[in-house]
């Protein structure tokens, strides 16, 4: 008898799932809504003036914990923006197999050249899709920009620096988080 009672509870859950809305979001019809902070792959950019903004200081490959980021300068030659010498990048390559997204070669950017992505990166079927040259590198510079560059991350971390501050939403402290007092460290 007890087996009666518990089959008929299973169908009763059962036919209460059934009639249910779905939940799930079909991916290639609706696109779901990201955090502000989502962010999927890596871009070189240009700076204001349309000169490569990478200057090729060896920061992130120093920094990167898995060691996927590859940096080759070329030297120094005159900028054809400013006229100024400075250094060029030759060649620059990243490996997303084994990228963590940990965002430190961002942050220590002292050009903001590398930034990170929020737009849905498109699905890789081998491994060298997911290995980012630096031409593929220049042309995510196209894509939905994440809102942390290196100048804005560095800024959240020591608010002292007087770098540029993050942008407002991104400046509001988390619900229950108490706000820094100016004169603190």
């Amino acid at each position: 008898m007890g087996y009666l009672i518990d089959t008929a509870r299973a169908m009763a859950v059962t036919m209460r799932n059934v009639f249910r809305p779905p939940t799930t979001v079909q991916y290639p019809a609706e696109d779901r809504v990201r955090p502000e902070r989502y962010r999927t792959s890596f871009a070189l950019v240009h700076d204001e003036g349309g000169d490569e903004a990478c200057i090729a200081c060896l920061a992130c490959e120093r920094i990167c914990p898995s060691r996927i980021i590859t940096v080759k300068p070329a030297g120094k030659r005159e900028s054809p923006v400013t006229g100024k010498k400075r250094n060029y990048l030759e060649n620059l390559t990243l490996d997303l197999n084994a990228c963590i997204f940990c965002e430190l070669c961002v942050q220590v950017c002292p050009t903001d050249a590398l930034i990170m992505l929020r737009e849905l990166a498109k699905p890789a079927f081998s491994r060298e899709d997911l290995f980012l040259s630096m031409e593929r590198l220049y042309e995510n510079e196209k894509l939905a920009h994440s809102w942390g560059t290196g100048s804005r991350l560095m800024a959240m971390q020591n608010p002292k620096r007087g770098l540029p501050a993050p942008e407002p939403k991104a400046a509001t402290p988390p619900q229950g988080a108490d706000p820094v007092p100016e004169g603190s460290s």
